[in-house]
């Protein structure tokens, strides 16, 4: 599993003041760096998980073949070493943890489309700002109140939701 995303706040580095638009494009370039950073450092635990997991399918499917009483074969066949190679704690430990760095490095990717995202989302309100959206004759609107609002109806409606499957797997068990 990687470390270092205590020091990546998502939740927080994808929000956008609307009332601080110039420090938002100035964090984005570092923050696009920080997160394709982990991004990489994700892919390359995943490949080293999957170099690991190569090796000890390998390992086992030589110690099958080298001794395969040993392993509950009275006859080596194919099909029979390769599910053997299966029913190995050590390799089910293998296939595990690069699942683990597999979805990690999703995780990170998925991260990084938000940012990217985050930079289309920003040029897009540079030109509304660009085309005086914002100005008008009567006070213009708090857009950071209201973003802060949508976002905590969000996070309610989605709590609902959770809780009503939640409720409907405890009902269906």
């Amino acid at each position: 599993m990687l470390m270092g995303i205590g020091e990546l706040d998502y939740e927080t580095d994808v929000q956008i003041d609307p009332t601080a638009l110039d420090v938002a494009w100035l964090e984005q370039a570092e923050l696009m760096g920080k997160y394709a950073g982990y991004a990489a450092t994700a892919k390359k635990a995943v490949d080293d998980a999957k170099e690991r997991l190569d090796v000890g399918k390998a390992e086992i499917e030589m110690q099958v073949r080298g001794d395969p009483e040993r392993f509950g074969l009275s006859k080596v066949t194919e099909a029979g070493v390769q599910s053997t190679i299966l029913l190995q704690p050590n390799y089910q430990q293998l296939v595990q943890t690069y699942n683990t760095e597999k979805y990690e490095y999703e995780v990170a990717m998925a991260a990084v489309r938000a940012i990217d995202q985050r930079k289309t989302a920003l040029e897009n309100l540079v030109k509304l700002l660009g085309v005086s959206y914002f100005a008008g004759p009567k006070a213009p609107r708090d857009l950071y109140q209201e973003q802060l609002q949508h976002t905590a109806q969000q996070r309610t409606d989605q709590k609902v939701r959770m809780q009503r499957r939640s409720k409907t797997r405890g009902g269906a068990e």
